[in-house]
């Protein structure tokens, strides 16, 4: 069958059953854009700017299993991915990006609109292809999602040169990859399986860590029926968040910077991590030198890279989680084990969830904690999906929703993007239209990607967008009081206050000119959608169901308590046992709590 490359790539897309692609088109795309004019089977999405684009397929193919795929033109179209493209190696998402490039002929001559897309991703992606020679396009497409979708998934960029895309030639559709230099461990090693398990049936105080790498292989079944067998804890990194129900009683939540007190001295006493797909992030780790002195450590991942890359591994297995934690339970489920041993273990960590709860204080002004609370409550019986930006309001969701269910929480973890929430909503929102969700976003992060309010209107996406409205880029703010003596230098972004308000703003005191926010509210009903201000913390949880219940997009500006802290909190360089705030009743300079954290200041 002979086509244009342009046709021969939506041909390509269509069999490797992509049914959406996010994108925003440009001149040396047009041809591409002409063919997806006439496509039965792939469903365009224009988005308002290029990284949404980016973004949106991300969150699509955490929410369902699939590759992701987006689109964009030469040069700034290219570049304006490269945050998306990024965010998605860091936290292993299977994305395919097709960017447009000039053609063959004046490549390399600084051509209008020119960039050099593979060299600048070459550091953020699995594999790049430039095709020049567009009969090896038919195959490329096939290799590019095989790669990004198997072993440790990441994106793939294919740069489609504009006279590729206008060439004919005889399309053939590929029928198997041949990557004789790629070849992904699948199944672990089995003699370190039953070592791993002798370990864990030998351990009194064992802790299950749980990753990104389970929800991306759709392993949390088999890790949950683990976990209950064995009588394990589980905590569940950022990127883990639904893993594990966090509503069972072996949840210890998030560990880490603002983790929970018990899920941090959880892992400096225990004395075994299983840690699965996972990759003992800075985050998570604190100082390593102190970071669980007590424990062997258990490392499972499909990426030889990581096992050892931080911390010391003790059992090392190479390969697919999902493939991995069953060999884990079939190997454990052989003869009958006492987990008895396990109760005091479990009883302390009982007693530390008790004596430190997450917990705020109650005011006047609405609590960020209480309204991630209140969305938690309405969505614990629906198909829910959050999704967030980057800032105070990620920890406090990640602190305060309680996840369920895998692909339920869609966040940005390694690169910390802000303005990722809004675009990631519409990704969600797109590839499970039957669920329900809810962008928990900030001021400052929304502000980034506000226009994508155009793409939910003109696609009638039904999404809840809460602004946590604080008036500051609050996680700027916070390090700012915590380690800079309270100089909000450029952190203000003001709501209503006047200059002077803030003795501390850098605008206010030497600029003395006034910090002011949009009106949200106008913002969203400039775009047609329903806007809603929130002021009274008795009316919060009656709004929030109003808008989760709507048939369509709202937007809620809930204004909170502007310098309000995320606690508990990791200072930088400490142990993960040596934590700022979280222990109810008291004061900020009880830093520690001496009789819970010696051996952690003593390792660290």
């Amino acid at each position: 069958m002979k086509m244009t490359g342009a046709q021969a790539l939506v041909k390509g897309l269509e069999d490797e059953g992509v049914d959406v692609i996010f994108g925003y088109p440009g001149g040396v795309v047009l041809p591409i854009y002409d063919a997806l004019y006439d496509a039965k089977r792939v469903e365009h999405i224009l988005v308002r700017h290029e990284q949404a684009a980016a973004h949106a397929a991300d969150s699509y193919a955490r929410v369902t299993g699939k590759v992701g795929v987006c689109l964009a033109t030469s040069g700034p179209g290219a570049t304006n991915l490269v945050t998306g493209i990024a965010n998605a190696y860091m936290d292993s998402i299977p994305m395919v990006a097709i960017t447009g490039q000039v053609a063959t002929r004046v490549m390399g001559t600084d051509a209008f609109q020119e960039a050099n897309t593979i060299l600048i991703t070459m550091p953020i992606v699995k594999h790049s292809y430039l095709v020049t020679d567009i009969t090896e396009l038919p195959q490329i497409i096939k290799e590019a999602f095989h790669i990004a979708r198997t072993g440790r998934p990441g994106p793939v960029v294919i740069d489609m040169p504009a006279d590729m895309s206008a060439a004919e030639f005889e399309y053939k559709k590929p029928e198997k990859v041949e990557l004789p230099g790629y070849r992904p461990t699948r199944q672990g090693n089995a003699k370190q399986i039953r070592e791993a398990v002798k370990l864990i049936d030998q351990s009194e105080r064992p802790v299950l860590f749980g990753g990104g790498g389970v929800v991306g292989a759709d392993a949390s079944a088999d890790m949950t029926e683990l976990a209950i067998a064995a009588q394990t804890p589980v905590t569940m990194s950022l990127m883990g968040k639904g893993g594990f129900p966090e509503d069972h009683e072996l949840s210890l939540g998030m560990p880490g910077m603002h983790g929970a007190r018990y899920a941090n001295y959880s892992l400096q006493d225990c004395d075994l991590i299983i840690a699965l797909g996972v990759r003992f992030d800075d985050r998570v780790t604190g100082k390593l030198a102190g970071f669980a002195p007590k424990a062997k450590i258990i490392h499972v991942d499909v990426d030889p890279a990581e096992i050892g890359k931080n911390v010391t591994v003790d059992v090392p297995i190479v390969g697919n989680s999902k493939q991995i934690i069953r060999a884990m339970v079939s190997e454990w489920k052989k003869k009958d084990r006492d987990t008895s041993k396990r109760k005091p273990w479990l009883d302390q960590i009982a007693e530390w969830k008790q004596k430190y709860p997450l917990h705020y204080k109650q005011s006047e002004l609405i609590k960020t904690e209480a309204v991630v609370s209140d969305i938690s409550d309405l969505l614990a019986k629906e198909d829910g999906i959050i999704t967030t930006g980057v800032g105070q309001h990620q920890m406090w969701a990640a602190q305060w929703y309680k996840a369920r269910k895998p692909r339920s929480y869609v966040t940005s973890g390694g690169l910390g993007t802000m303005g990722f929430g809004l675009p990631a909503a519409i990704g969600a929102a797109v590839g499970r239209p039957d669920s329900k969700v809810v962008l928990i976003d900030g001021d400052g992060s929304f502000q980034m990607v506000s226009q994508e309010l155009a793409t939910v209107s003109q696609l009638q996406i039904p999404i809840t967008m809460v602004i946590i409205n604080n008036g500051f880029l609050g996680m700027v703010r916070q390090w700012q009081g915590l380690f800079y003596e309270r100089r909000y230098s450029s952190s203000c972004l003001g709501r209503t206050h006047r200059p002077g308000e803030y003795p501390n703003c850098s605008h206010c005191t030497t600029k003395r000119v006034e910090c002011s926010q949009p009106d949200f509210v106008k913002l969203a009903e400039a775009y047609g959608i329903k806007g809603v201000r929130v002021t009274d913390p008795k009316k919060v949880k009656g709004a929030l169901k109003d808008a989760i219940d709507a048939d369509h997009a709202v937007l809620l500006d809930i204004s909170v308590s502007p310098e309000d802290d995320v606690f508990p909190m990791v200072a930088p360089g400490a142990s993960i046992g040596e934590m700022l705030g979280g222990v109810p009743g008291g004061d900020l300079d009880d830093m520690i709590d001496s009789d819970v954290s010696k051996g952690d200041k003593r390792a660290g």
